[in-house]
């Protein structure tokens, strides 16, 4: 090996969400670092851009969720008094549909298990508290005052920056082309080089089906479009109370946000996507398509919303087989870890998953419950 190598403790490849917060963790640890990444911290050519994120504590999708959620508000509320610039936001998230759908029934199971506070709403309940809604008579809600959003691409710059001020070195514009075992350690090649590492962590979104193709993971990556509507009504501002929003309807589970800076309303569809074959060129103008759900959504529930759509972006989701993180060790190198496949729902998590891979690259262990999370289950067939 060439004496001019760089050589690191660890190298993460990907800086976006949870790879600035991965990048922090391990230089806030003393860990010598560095980050590769194409594209600077913040940029809207992945999967953490768009202004906002959801942050919630009730979580329908597996109750398992809860224990790494309550740890991740506190590394974001942390990170918010470490800033001067605004990243979390509580605005209360009311979630909404049938009482005997998947996303009322799955936050109350999530508010017993861990003994969240939740408010149950009766559709009358939700009108009278938000005058911009009108809901079929079968739906009812619940409200979930802690939740609120993430200024995503705020976060992945104060996460970034932070990381560099305790030492963390940090490359973009450089393309990460593979890695080999090198003595000891690790040799990462690049574009513009190549670089030892001790350790290895992978948080590379929808760039990890490539990076991470022998282990034999069908990940997918779908076109997510965000869209932003003209609202005719103060009703749907965030400084008039209007909260973050989940509806849960026949032609799909659709997501929102308050109107932030007369910006207009922000929704998108988390459901359904279109798959995208090169993560470097998805197709990012506004399709019909795009449109339909979202303003037959408004037409029925938001009737001071107009469908003129006043600007757009377009981002990637990154799903697994059964929709849920992975999170492990690479199986044919302990030295490698990852997070891959969060499926349109891990930006909220990012905190706490740069901490979980801190630990296992410099402890191989980690206090954080995520067995449930592992690589095992998708070669046993079991499902999380």
């Amino acid at each position: 090996m060439s004496h001019s190598t760089p050589s690191y403790d660890c190298i993460v490849l990907g800086t976006g969400g949870v790879g600035s917060a991965t990048l922090y963790h391990l230089a806030q640890r003393g860990a010598s670092v560095l980050g590769i990444d194409r594209f600077a911290p913040g940029h809207d050519r992945g999967s953490s851009h768009g202004e906002t994120r959801v942050i919630r504590l009730a979580y329908f999708e597996h109750p398992d969720y809860v224990p790494l959620l309550q740890r991740a508000y506190t590394h974001w509320e942390a990170m918010q008094r470490a800033r001067p610039e605004s990243l979390y936001v509580q605005a209360g998230i009311l979630e909404m549909g049938r009482e005997e759908g998947e996303i009322v029934p799955g936050v109350l199971k999530a508010a017993r298990q861990h003994h969240l506070d939740v408010e149950a709403l009766s559709r009358a309940e939700i009108e009278k508290r938000y005058t911009g809604l009108r809901l079929p008579e079968s739906f009812v809600g619940v409200f979930e005052a802690r939740a609120g959003f993430l200024r995503v691409e705020a976060c992945v710059k104060a996460y970034a920056d932070e990381a560099v001020k305790h030492g963390a070195h940090l490359q973009t514009g450089e393309t990460v082309l593979g890695w080999s075992p090198d003595g000891a350690g690790l040799m990462v090649e690049t574009d513009r080089g190549r670089y030892r590492a001790a350790r290895l962590v992978v948080t590379a979104g929808a760039w990890a089906p490539e990076l991470l193709a022998s282990l034999g993971i069908e990940f997918r990556v779908l076109r997510k479009p965000l869209l932003w509507y003209r609202t005719q009504t103060p009703d749907y501002r965030l400084d008039n109370g209007f909260p973050v929003w989940v509806m849960e309807t026949h032609w799909g589970d659709l997501y929102g946000f308050p109107e932030i800076d007369a910006r207009g309303l922000k929704l998108a569809e988390h459901s359904s996507g279109t798959e995208v074959a090169d993560p470097l060129h998805p197709d990012r103008d506004l399709w019909s398509e795009d449109r339909r759900p979202l303003e037959t959504l408004l037409r029925a529930h938001f009737p001071g919303v107009t469908s003129d759509c006043l600007h757009h972006a377009v981002c990637l989701y990154t799903m697994s087989p059964d929709g849920h993180f992975i999170i492990d060790r690479h199986p044919e190198d302990a030295r490698i870890c990852f997070v891959a496949g969060l499926s349109g729902h891990g930006f909220k998590f990012a905190s706490v998953l740069g901490e979980i891979m801190s630990d296992l690259s410099l402890d191989d262990e980690t206090a954080m419950p995520i067995e449930f999370l592992g690589l095992e289950r998708l070669r046993s067939g079991a499902c999380g």
